[in-house]
């Protein structure tokens, strides 16, 4: 068998999608999987969808998460390069290739001109709707020679190039989910594959590229497998071995509709700037329609390409849950670098006006403290301005009630003053004071156990449960400290 070739062919609209995402990331692992290679093709004949920018933050997304390419497009020094044999490997540079393979199937009779015009061809389409007909077109102008439309044509006509698929024929292919699938020509009708603007449709390209970049496997959303017949078509027409077909399952939502942005985040990028992980990410985008052999719910993107192969692909829609993605996620960020996270958590801090580009500068440890804190409760980065609030207002939030009936007990005052007694005798809260502090006060006292640790937390955070008492102490510093115990003896007192 040839080496394994698949692409990954997204048009430039603007941002990556999930779904998109998926289908590379699906790609990847099978081309890695089978020691083959996979490719990134820009498909950009659709030239009124065409959004700026749009092919770097497409790479710049998959890059982000992993999923690199070996041939194709790429962006080196901030400029968009091309590198393999087969290339250009963005459409609108292969116009010329195109036009040559049109010319080819023109005389040999599987396509010819049409000279409909809009009006018409909405016309015929409203008919078709009043009688319950199939919708497409009825091949008005089949029947044109190849003399007379070149007349029209020189003319200054305008026209596109459709497909003649033969009348009444099965047209069968195999695709790797969901098995042989026959479709009669009678329900198809004869696509456009060349557009009146002289760039070619999807339906054309998509067939040329393929062949001409030695594609093995089309893998791409259910959503094109009506045009797969069309395609399959097509490569015979040419006298081309037609690669394999594989129609992934849609990435849906909790309501089983399809992912839109009218739902929620589905760019990738969405997810990237609200502080989910590269791994987590994928490792959760993995899941969604695709199930390893045992119950592995962690992956890494090594052990996704050992294990990962089409059969175990789902023919159903994969539904994406926002909270198991939290839930994988935060895995990822509770066994994350410190380091990473506190880069990664830095400008959500500012944004919310908790540091300052000072801070970073010269608090940079102190920074890393307060996020190793909250490092255990975080589901995505983002969530730390969050969960950090309680840090920033020395006026104590309770939790729940009952957090702030901890505060009623009897030694609550004899711990607040022995706190704030030891506290005066610092300068500045460090990890020697934070060590000892609990001790000391237990000694002055008596009290020790819950009835000491859990109100000297309530006092502090507003919360009976949370991060370890000694960071938090370690962040609060002293007068923020002092102000609180002063605030909580305040609402005691009343």
């Amino acid at each position: 068998m040839s080496e394994v070739r698949v692409r990954f062919a997204p048009s430039p609209t603007g941002y990556l999608h999930i779904g998109g995402l998926r289908t590379a990331l699906y790609d990847y692992l099978f081309a890695k999987n089978k020691g083959g290679k996979y490719i990134l093709r820009i498909e950009d004949t659709d030239r009124t969808r065409y959004v700026d920018d749009s092919i770097e933050n497409l790479i710049k997304s998959l890059e982000w998460s992993g999923v690199v390419h070996d041939e194709g497009v790429f962006i080196e020094n901030g400029e968009i390069v091309q590198k393999g044999e087969y290339g250009p490997y963005i459409q609108s540079e292969r116009l010329d290739i195109y036009k040559k393979y049109i010319d080819d199937l023109i005389e040999k009779g599987h396509a010819y001109y049409c000279f409909c015009n809009k009006e018409r061809l909405d016309k015929i389409r409203e008919e078709q709707k009043e009688k319950g007909l199939m919708l497409g077109y009825d091949g008005y102008c089949r029947n044109i020679s190849i003399e007379e439309a070149k007349k029209r044509i020189e003319a200054g006509e305008e026209y596109v190039v459709r497909l003649r698929l033969p009348e009444n024929r099965d047209i069968v292919f195999n695709d790797l989910i969901r098995g042989e699938i026959s479709i009669n020509t009678s329900d198809l009708d004869d696509q456009v594959l060349l557009k009146s603007d002289g760039f070619p449709t999807y339906h054309l390209a998509v067939v040329v590229d393929d062949h001409l970049m030695k594609i093995t496997h089309v893998v791409r959303g259910e959503e094109w497998l009506p045009s797969a017949p069309k395609h399959a078509y097509l490569f015979e027409a040419f006298g081309w071995e037609a690669p394999e077909f594989v129609h992934l399952p849609t990435v849906l939502n909790k309501e089983k509709k399809k992912l839109s942005k009218r739902h929620g985040d589905v760019a990738v990028e969405d997810f990237r700037a609200k502080g989910y992980l590269p791994e987590g990410l994928i490792n959760y985008l993995a899941l969604v329609g695709w199930s390893p052999e045992n119950n592995q719910e962690f992956f890494t993107m090594e052990e996704l390409e050992k294990e990962f192969s089409f059969d175990r692909v789902s023919k159903t829609g994969g539904v994406f849950d926002k909270d198991k993605l939290d839930w994988v996620n935060g895995h990822y960020i509770r066994e994350s670098d410190i380091e990473i996270l506190t880069e990664l958590a830095i400008p959500h801090l500012i944004q919310a006006g908790y540091i300052t580009e000072n801070d970073v500068e010269n608090r940079y440890e102190w920074i890393k403290t307060l996020v190793s804190i909250v490092q255990e409760r975080l589901s995505y980065v983002g969530e730390i301005s969050e969960k950090v609030k309680f840090i920033f207002n020395n006026e104590v939030d309770f939790e729940i009630k009952e957090a702030r009936e901890v505060l009623d007990g009897e030694q609550v005052p004899s711990l607040l003053d022995a706190f704030k007694e030891e506290l005066e005798l610092v300068d500045e809260v460090d990890e020697e004071f934070t060590n000892g502090i609990m001790k000391k006060i237990q000694k002055k006292t008596g009290v020790k156990g819950k009835n000491l640790f859990m109100p000297i937390r309530v006092a502090l955070t507003g919360q009976q449960h949370g991060p370890e008492m000694d960071k938090i102490i370690l962040v609060l510093g002293k007068a923020n400290i002092l102000e609180r115990i002063d605030y909580i003896k305040n609402i005691i007192i009343k």
